[in-house]
């Protein structure tokens, strides 16, 4: 399958820059290229790419904007050019509200250091944004990663729980959202949750998710104690873990070490939580590319705690969830619609 790719940017020589890498890929081919909203809108309609990139301050019309229109119009998948600012962080958040799939540093050497490592990952990103968008159109879709689970769909029921630990990557913004609003003000467990996500943008995220939820929701500390109905969100470019001491646990956060791909990794907080509430905790694995989460997953259910995955048909990329789910490590492989109010009943 080739991804047919329009180009979004309202600067000429990013548009060619974009072009060139897209195109040395046989996997893709470049079917147009537009210099503002407005522009994108009208060749996305003519044009019905797989997959558009798209810049986010543009002339005449912006990228929010225009994502908003193209997905009440006719739904393509999108992925954003973000700058890795405070300003950018909160507009990449918009675009992801308003419908967009993922984003990408717009500095390529925010991607990777290595520039053709950066360059084989925003390929392999929108080849795999292409392939799950066509799949979903599909009159028979069949799965883009990963097998579909034979195991049968049932609802969860109460739990002994004492902790909720949530994973996810792309997709995860609208996701985490999506769960964590049908959370009533008066849940009675401490959340821990890790995002893939640059180190700018943790804070604007934490801080619109805590506008729209009736729990608290923050940035984590280092040092700072779990609480009751409170969910603490991993800093982008650090790792996360959760530390028991007697009776109380709290967060330890340091700096990755060298090697480790996630910063914050699913695994490893997983793993400290599997170590700090053996077969007392509740994870989740939400949409992602990848498996980050898998081993940690392993190490929870090898203790006796519980794990739920999102399904494929409602993930933007059916990655983490598949690996935990293939691995038989999932108790309940729930539609993203069911898992928030399945999460309220549960505790």
């Amino acid at each position: 399958m080739v991804a047919r790719v329009l180009i979004v940017d309202d600067s000429s020589f990013f548009r060619r820059r974009v072009n060139e890498i897209l195109e040395a890929d046989k996997n893709i081919e470049v079917i147009g290229m537009a210099k503002d909203g407005l522009d994108a809108i009208q060749q996305a309609e003519k044009l019905k790419p797989d997959v558009i990139t798209m810049d986010i301050e543009m002339p005449v019309m912006d990228g929010i904007t225009a994502v908003r229109k193209i997905m009440q119009k006719s739904p393509i998948p999108i992925l954003m050019f973000s700058s890795l600012t405070t300003d950018g962080a909160q507009a990449t958040l918009d675009a992801l509200d308003a419908g967009a799939v993922d984003f990408l540093p717009k500095k390529f050497d925010d991607i990777s250091s290595d520039r053709d490592e950066a360059k084989r990952l925003l390929c392999a990103r929108v080849r795999l944004i292409a392939a799950r968008g066509l799949a979903k159109s599909s009159p028979i879709s069949k799965p883009v990663q990963g097998k579909v689970s034979t195991k049968p769909v049932t609802m969860p029921g109460k739990g002994n729980y004492q902790l909720i630990a949530i994973g996810t990557s792309t997709g995860g913004p609208v996701a985490l959202q999506d769960v964590l609003t049908k959370l009533p003000k008066n849940f009675s467990l401490p959340l821990i949750l890790i995002q893939h996500m640059p180190a700018s943008f943790t804070p604007a995220f934490a801080q619109r998710l805590n506008g729209l939820c009736q729990i608290e929701v923050r940035e984590a500390v280092d040092g700072e104690k779990l609480m009751p109905g409170v969910a603490l969100l991993a800093p982008g470019g650090k790792q996360m873990e959760v530390i028991k001491r007697a009776s109380d646990s709290y967060i330890k956060i340091s700096e990755p070490l060298p090697g480790q791909n996630y910063k914050p990794s699913v695994d490893i907080a997983f793993s400290s939580v599997a170590c700090s509430f053996p077969g007392k905790a509740l994870a989740i694995v939400l949409t992602g590319m990848g498996a980050d989460g898998r081993e940690g997953a392993r190490e929870l259910k090898q203790g006796g705690s519980s794990l739920w995955s999102q399904d494929e048909a409602s993930c933007v990329v059916y990655g983490m969830p598949a690996a935990v789910a293939d691995a038989g490590l999932s108790d309940h492989v729930l539609p993203l619609s069911s898992i928030g109010d399945s999460l309220a009943r549960s505790v």
